[in-house]
């Protein structure tokens, strides 16, 4: 079969596809802050540029060290269990559900400024559906629209901020003194919490570029995290020290301010046109999220598929290398839950909002098993045992203050919304993770109810046993390098913990004067007797070991390299984890 190459996202690229995402916050965040921590709300977006200079360095490591696409749920495959990594997936996947719906819906309400005839609902579903069409297309294709849209929306920040600038200088700022003095319902420290807590949101598309690294440039990943913390750092804070400038706070925390802040800033400074750009770029920017969920969620499940979590049935490729069928139930998910909520996605927030921060809390957790479970495995750059620390107590403080928020009269809290659409997502998971016991609880229940009914049994029975016999039928591999019995045996556990399957090949890669250790093959013929469940093939194997070799071996024996494990390497060895194809590493 020809393989489908694709081409590499370089610098600008990538910075774009994530970084509308997290840049589109500046039209929502400061108002937000405001709302919460009044003339307090600079310093809490301040803080929350913090902590994303800490989950810079995180990510950095993880990524860097497993340049896999899945972020969070690459991170935990590889240090801890398939269940805990499809547990951060499924928040991870409800995460860019909500961000796309919630993105598609408000780029169509600012756009209705300018248009009112235009139907809310039906316009929020066509925005879905070019992305669903743009993101088939192939990423090379989306990446170009995404550049378009991000240089559009920095100039378009850099008018508003020339023209604010200029109104300052000619009024003065007396209204920001005057904001400051305001007199405040609660204590600083509360406004300061509850406004970190709000303002937290304005980070959300800082995980996206780990989702996608794989169709990334060697060296790109970390420019796009560090691209990411300058834009969130600058704009978000500034944007609400003009707020406070221009408007008095209780104008600034009035329904209509709340929703469109920067078009009434712009309005307020440079008039009708000046809105009408600040517009027309929220409808940019915002659509720009949503091909960000497209291209981070199609990164994401197409590892999950490939690590049999989803169906195979999503692994179909079109010419230009797009995993269509994701696109494709992606795009009828978020349309099924923007109709369900009869266009009200504010009831999304709650998803939207523990999702993002608990992936968030997820990777730093990551990051500390890489640490303790992979401490050799190399890496460009390390977060510090402090920072990684600090950066989880952030969350988990803007977690808190999430779910403590109170809700608006009549709606339901931010827990209720998330375990809706939670619990559901995650049985699926894990009904696919434990799937041969499920089928084997099938065939026991037919035994029972349908005894009577031989010939109906028997069919039924072949049939699903050959269903099981599939699953288990694929065959992994193993490169031992003459361990002990001890770390074969935990290679068995973990097969029989993890993975679907009868046969495993254990290979030696020799090169020539190298000889076999004088005890492996008792060793294995011992491991084959205690584990007669699984059939181990011994197979030593001429030649050094190297990802051409792993290529050859996969090819010869039909075997996918990510079903292909090693253990951790050391500093000495000679590859990065990145040019071994995706073999994973399990000890």
């Amino acid at each position: 079969m020809k393989q489908i190459v694709s081409k590499k996202l370089n610098e600008l690229e990538s910075t774009a596809i994530c970084g509308n995402d997290i840049s589109s916050s500046v039209l929502y965040v400061s108002a937000l802050a405001i709302a919460f921590a009044g003339q307090y709300a600079w310093i809490t977006l301040l803080i929350v540029s913090v902590v994303l200079f800490l989950f810079r360095k995180i990510y950095g490591e993880v990524v860097g060290a497993m340049p896999l696409n899945g972020g969070a749920y690459n991170a935990l495959l590889n240090t801890t269990s398939k269940l805990m990594a499809s547990f951060a997936a499924t928040l991870t996947i409800l995460s860019y559900m909500a961000t796309a719906v919630i993105s598609a819906n408000e780029a169509i309400h600012y756009l209705h400024h300018l248009v009112p005839v235009m139907p809310i609902i039906m316009a929020t579903i066509v925005l879905l559906f070019f992305f669903t069409i743009l993101t088939i297309g192939g990423i090379t294709e989306s990446a170009k629209v995404a550049v378009g849209i991000f240089i559009f929306h920095l100039l378009s920040l850099t008018v508003l901020t020339l023209f604010i600038g200029v109104y300052l200088f000619q009024n003065g700022i007396n209204v920001l003194f005057t904001n400051w003095n305001h007199p405040s319902e609660n204590s600083i420290a509360y406004a300061i919490f509850f406004g970190f807590a709000a303002s937290m949101l304005g980070v959300s598309g800082f995980e996206s570029s780990a989702n996608f690294v794989e169709e990334q440039k060697k060296g790109v990943f970390p420019k796009t995290l560090k691209n990411m913390w300058i834009i969130v750092s600058i704009i978000n804070p500034l944007m609400a020290v003009f707020a406070l400038s221009l408007f008095n706070i209780p104008v600034l925390q009035s329904a209509e301010y709340q929703n469109t802040l920067l078009v009434q800033m712009g309005d307020f400074v440079g008039g009708k046109w000046v809105a009408a750009i600040i517009a027309i770029d929220a409808f940019l920017v915002l659509s720009g999220a949503v091909l960000t969920s497209f291209v981070g969620v199609t990164g994401l499940l197409e590892r999950m598929t490939l690590d049999r979590i989803m169906p195979q049935f999503f692994l179909k490729k079109n010419k230009r290398g797009s995993s269509y069928r994701i696109i494709i139930l992606f795009f009828i998910l978020a349309v099924s839950v923007l109709l369900i909520t009869k266009g009200n996605v504010g009831l999304l927030a709650g998803v939207y909002t523990i999702s993002f921060l608990s992936v968030m809390a997820l990777f730093a957790i990551g990051n500390i098993l890489l640490k303790i479970r992979r401490n050799q495995l190399p890496r460009p750059e390390k977060a510090t045992w402090i920072s990684v620390l600090l950066a989880i107590a952030a969350v988990l403080l803007a977690l808190m203050g999430n779910v403590l928020m109170k809700p608006k009269e009549g709606s339901p809290s931010n827990v209720i919304i998330f375990l809706d659409y939670f619990i559901p997502t995650i049985i699926f998971v894990v009904i696919m993770l434990n799937r041969t016991i499920l089928l084997k609880l099938v065939l026991r229940l037919i035994y029972a109810i349908f005894n009577p009914l031989r010939r109906l049994v028997l069919t039924t029975d072949k049939k699903i046993t050959q269903t099981i016999d599939e699953i288990n039928a694929q065959e992994f591999v193993f490169f031992t390098k003459g361990d002990n019995i001890a770390t074969l045996n935990k290679v068995m556990l973990y097969i029989i913990r993890n993975e679907h399957t009868k046969k495993i090949k254990i290979v030696l890669a020799l090169d020539k004067g190298e000889i076999i250790p004088k005890n492996l093959p008792n060793e294995i013929i011992f491991l084959d007797k205690e584990y007669p469940q699984i059939k181990i093939d011994f197979q030593v194997i001429e030649g050094k070991f190297s990802p051409q070799l792993i290529k050859e071996l996969s090819k010869r024996w039909n075997i996918p390299v990510n079903f292909m494990f090693i253990g951790a390497p050391s500093d000495k060895f000679p590859y990065k984890v990145e040019e071994l194809g995706g073999v994973r590493l399990i000890i």
